[in-house]
């Protein structure tokens, strides 16, 4: 029989060994349309045959269209394509090189204390009050917002976690959904949904200053941390149930002397933790370790010379920030790396971009950007840029892989900054009050939200840059962009050519 059909083994030999090169140009053009930027990003990495495809101007006109359907790409030179034409007006918007971004100011009786950005909300403290708004509710100039009341002292920390890992989730249409934790100086800490209480942690003797800024543990049960006065690191399982989050406290870490000023979770290891006590000593825990000796979970221990200022974890080092210094530790050797001085007379503000060895230090009347590989030794070092024009202390500061945001409260303005070679892209005002300064900032993507006070009245101001189409030099005078312009109707899809 077998002899009588080989038709049947010969199809069977060509199916399986069918490959994705194998496929037309246009049909694997229209299979990039399921997939994500980073996906597509994924793919130019791969291989030579997807590389190419990947700079087809056919995907980069969908991407194009898709993120910004008011406007249409436009070439002004035979060398570049859609795919530049894309990341330029990409990094563009990132840094703010524009005049014309969406705006909404709401004013305010006082001053803010701190701010959050989601995807769709801003969250505002004041003193013990918590006001919540709706992005698009902001930018139809509505000014409503839902007030969350039950701290009954300052609320110190605010953090966003994973709805999903909490005992709240229920249904898959949340899964993308964050809950709101809060911790005060009336000694305990709040989880907010839906504009309510869900949950209320109490554990810690004194005021709780500060949350862990993400989540510990694996996929068999997350933990958040928390600091306080009382000088002690708690972990709380967000799966407890019950208004009153009882058997919420997993763990009470001691060790500490002082009270916590920082916490950091660490990078290449999910159970650890990092803290800093206001007397500049560290200590390391591993939340997988229980035992009934409450100092087997301090892992590591070292300290620093110098006031605390900043501290952030990435991979296997913890960058710290303290009087006038900068420096890393090795976590697995708790070995200094690097420390260096800044040079200047008070750090106030630190931020990092460990993808790019970046830090930034705020001081009075500027803020410096440092190349943390050219810092290896113990002495003065050299910043890769002054960031200077600011009135009074760098209190604010903002890092990501397009930016730098500064600012302080007795500036008017905030500046903007190219992360890479810090460069200025832009001066925003910080409200529209006269002798307004900046008490409160958050940056994500295309978004910033600032809060201004000047001593009489506040203003949150929200600005979405995602379809500015004015681009702007802070020495000339607005020009359109090279890059793209307003597209116009019954445009045809044009050829790759």
């Amino acid at each position: 029989m077998g002899d009588n059909h080989p038709s049947s083994s010969t199809n069977h030999d060509s199916t399986a060994t069918t490959k994705v090169t194998d496929m037309d140009m246009d049909s694997l053009v229209h299979c990039t349309s399921y997939l994500t930027l980073q996906d597509i990003s994924n793919m130019a990495v791969s291989c030579k045959f997807l590389n190419r495809l990947v700079y087809s101007d056919s995907v980069w006109r969908r991407l194009f269209r898709e993120r910004w359907p008011q406007l249409e790409p436009y070439i002004n030179s035979q060398k570049s394509g859609l795919r530049e034409a894309y990341l330029a007006r990409y990094s563009a918007l990132q840094q703010f090189k524009f005049v014309d971004p969406l705006d909404s100011n709401v004013y305010l009786e006082g001053k803010s204390s701190d701010l959050l950005l989601s995807k769709d909300s801003v969250f505002l403290s004041q003193g013990p009050l918590i006001q919540i708004y709706s992005i698009d509710k902001l930018l139809q100039g509505e000014a409503s917002f839902v007030s969350l009341n039950d701290h009954r002292a300052r609320i110190t920390s605010m953090r966003l976690f994973p709805l999903k890992e909490t005992s709240l989730f229920r249904n898959e249409a949340h899964i993308n959904d964050n809950v709101l934790v809060t911790s005060s100086c009336d000694h305990s800490i709040r989880l907010w949904w839906k504009g309510s209480c869900q949950r209320c942690f109490r554990g810690h003797n004194g005021p709780v200053t500060v949350l862990s800024d993400k989540l510990l543990g694996d996929e068999n049960g997350k933990v958040f941390a928390s600091g306080g006065e009382d000088s002690t690191v708690r972990l709380w399982s967000l799966r407890s149930t019950g208004k009153r989050g009882q058997h919420a406290l997993k763990a009470t870490l001691y060790g500490h002397e002082k009270p916590i000023a920082f916490m950091s979770v660490t990078g290449h290891r999910a159970s650890l933790i990092a803290s800093m006590s206001k007397d500049s000593k560290v200590r390391v825990w591993d939340a997988s370790i229980s035992s009934s000796d409450r100092n087997s979970s301090c892992v590591g221990m070292t300290s620093v010379p110098g006031v605390p200022v900043g501290m952030k974890c990435h991979d296997s080092l913890l960058y710290i920030a303290f009087g006038s210094s900068i420096g890393a530790v090795d976590l697995r050797t708790m070995k200094t790396v690097f420390r260096t001085s800044t040079n200047e007379g008070k750090l106030y503000s630190f931020d990092i971009m460990p993808s790019k060895f970046l830090a930034c230090t705020g001081g009075l009347g500027r803020a410096l950007l440092w190349d943390m590989r050219k810092n290896t030794g113990a002495g003065d070092a050299e910043p890769m840029a002054e960031l200077d024009g600011h009135i009074g202390p760098v209190t604010h500061l903002h890092m990501d892989s397009n930016k730098i945001v500064t600012g302080g409260p007795e500036d008017p303005h905030i500046s903007i900054w190219a992360a890479n070679t810090g460069n200025q892209t832009n001066v925003l005002s910080c409200s529209p009050l006269d002798s307004s300064g900046c008490f409160a900032m958050a940056a994500d993507g295309f978004r910033i939200v600032t809060a201004g006070y000047n001593q009489e009245y506040g203003v949150l101001r929200f600005r979405d840059f995602n379809n500015a189409v004015c681009s702007g030099s802070l020495n000339e005078h607005v020009t359109g962009s090279k890059f793209w312009c307003p597209s116009t109707s019954g445009d045809g899809d044009e050829s790759d050519g």
